[in-house]
C-alpha cells in the first residue's frame, strides 16, 4: 500500500527532506528565520532552493524551468512542509505563475516566469471586502484610458504582497454582462505608483497577508494578461494547479503535525507509563494515520490524473482533493493538541503553530463549504 515513487523521485524526496533538516531542522533555527514566527517566508533561504532548480518545476524549460510533472510539484510541497520550510511564498508564487505561463505574453512570460525560477516572490489578488468565496462579486474597477487602464478599488486578502515582485491582479473592465462576465486580469508590478500594501495582523501576530488599495494606479495597455473581459475563464482553467498546491502543502502539515504528536506521546508518561501506550491514544493515532494514508493516495492520485490529462477540468477530484487534505490537517493538529495537553497550546512546542495554520487552510484557496458545493454539483446536485 502506499503511493509508488520512481527512483528519481524518491531521491528528490529526501534531497528536500534533507536540506529541510539541515536548514530549519530546529526551533532555534526556524525563530531565526522568521523572527520569532512573526514572518512566515525567508528570502534567502527561498534563494537556496532556487538555486537548487526547485522553484522552477512547473516553469517551461524555455524560460529557465524543468517543466516537471504535477507529482513533481506535490513532492516538493509536501516535503517542505513537513520540514516545516518557511517559504510562505511559495503556494501563491506557483499558483500565480499559472495563468501567466497559459495566457501570458512573451514580455511577462519572460518578466514572471524567470522571476520564479531565480526566487522571486508573485502574488495573486482577487478577493475584496465584499467578494471573498463570492469572487464574481469584485468591484475593483479598471476604466480604459488613451494610455492604458486606470485602476481604483480595494484588494484584501493578499498572501505575501509585501514581498513579491508582481501581483496579478483581478478587476472589472465592463458591468454590461453577468458577475463573472466583464472580469480582467492584470498583470501589476508591486512598486506601480498607487498601489499601497497593508498588512493584516493575522492570529499568533503574522503579517504576512494584505489589503491592497488602488488609487488612480494607471496601468500600461500592455498589463492585461490573456484577453480583456475574459479573466474568470481564464482563473476557471487553473483550479486544478491551486488546490492541487494547497492540497499538498496541507498533507505535508498533517503529516508533520502527526510526526510531532507521536514523538510526544512516545516520551511522555504518565500514571508510570508513556501516554501513547493507553488505549484512547492509541486508536486515535491509528485513525489519524489512515485518514493521512487516505489522503495521499488522494492528492497524488490527482496529481497523476493532471499529468495525463492536463488539458482536462478535474473539478470534482482538486476539490476533492482540497477539502480532504485541509480537512485531514485540522483533524491531525487538533487532536494533537488534545493529546499534549496543554504542552500542546504552549509555543515551547510547534503544535500550536500547527493548529494555527491548519484552521486557516481550510478558508483560504476556497473554503471546505464552497469545495463541498463544487463536488455536489458535479453530481447534478
Amino acid at each position: 500500500m502506499g503511493v509508488e515513487f520512481s527512483p528519481e523521485q524518491q531521491d528528490f524526496a529526501r534531497a528536500i527532506a534533507d536540506f529541510a533538516k539541515r536548514e530549519a531542522g530546529t526551533r532555534e533555527k526556524r525563530d531565526q528565520l522568521t523572527n520569532h514566527d512573526e514572518h512566515q517566508h525567508n528570502p534567502a533561504l527561498y534563494k537556496k532552493m532556487a538555486e537548487l532548480g526547485w522553484l522552477g518545476l512547473t516553469v517551461s524549460e524555455e524560460y529557465g524551468g524543468s517543466d516537471a510533472s504535477m507529482v513533481d510539484m506535490c513532492i516538493l510541497l509536501e516535503e517542505s512542509s513537513r520540514g516545516m520550510l518557511p517559504i510562505s511564498a511559495i503556494g501563491p508564487t506557483l499558483i500565480t505563475g499559472g495563468p501567466y505561463q497559459r495566457f501570458g505574453t512573451e514580455a511577462q512570460k519572460d518578466n514572471v516566469l524567470r522571476g520564479i525560477v531565480r526566487g522571486a516572490s508573485q502574488s495573486i489578488s482577487m478577493s475584496e471586502p465584499e467578494a471573498g468565496s463570492d469572487v464574481g462579486n469584485l468591484s475593483t474597477k479598471a476604466e480604459k484610458t488613451s494610455d492604458g487602464w486606470l485602476i481604483n478599488g480595494q484588494k484584501t486578502w493578499c498572501s505575501n504582497a509585501h514581498i513579491s515582485e508582481n501581483i496579478l491582479m483581478v478587476a472589472r473592465t465592463d458591468r454590461g454582462g453577468g458577475k463573472h462576465e466583464g472580469l480582467t486580469m492584470f498583470h501589476v508590478p508591486a512598486d506601480t505608483e498607487g498601489l499601497k500594501i497593508s498588512p493584516i495582523e493575522l492570529m499568533g501576530g503574522q503579517k504576512d497577508t494584505n489589503d491592497l488599495y488602488f488609487t488612480d494606479v494607471l496601468l500600461p495597455a500592455e498589463a492585461v494578461i490573456g484577453e480583456v473581459g475574459n479573466g474568470w475563464r481564464q482563473l476557471m482553467t487553473g483550479l486544478n494547479f491551486e488546490r492541487l498546491i494547497i492540497a499538498a502543502q496541507n498533507l505535508g502539515a498533517a503529516e508533520r503535525a502527526f510526526d510531532d504528536a507521536l514523538q510526544f506521546i512516545s516520551q511522555r508518561e504518565q500514571f508510570g507509563r508513556p501516554i501513547g501506550s493507553f488505549q484512547a491514544l492509541r486508536h486515535r493515532v491509528a485513525d489519524l494515520a489512515t485518514e493521512i494514508e487516505c489522503t495521499k493516495l488522494l492528492v497524488y492520485s490527482v496529481a497523476r490524473e493532471a499529468d495525463a490529462h492536463p488539458d482536462k477540468m478535474l473539478a470534482r477530484e482538486a476539490s476533492m482533493a482540497k477539502l480532504k487534505a485541509t480537512e485531514t490537517a485540522r483533524q491531525v493538529a487538533l487532536a494533537g493538541m488534545q493529546m499534549m495537553g496543554g504542552y500542546g497550546y504552549a509555543r515551547e512546542f510547534d503544535m500550536e503553530k500547527h493548529v494555527r495554520g491548519a484552521l486557516v487552510s481550510t478558508i483560504l484557496g476556497g473554503t471546505s463549504e464552497i469545495q463541498r458545493d463544487i463536488i455536489g454539483k458535479t453530481y447534478g446536485l
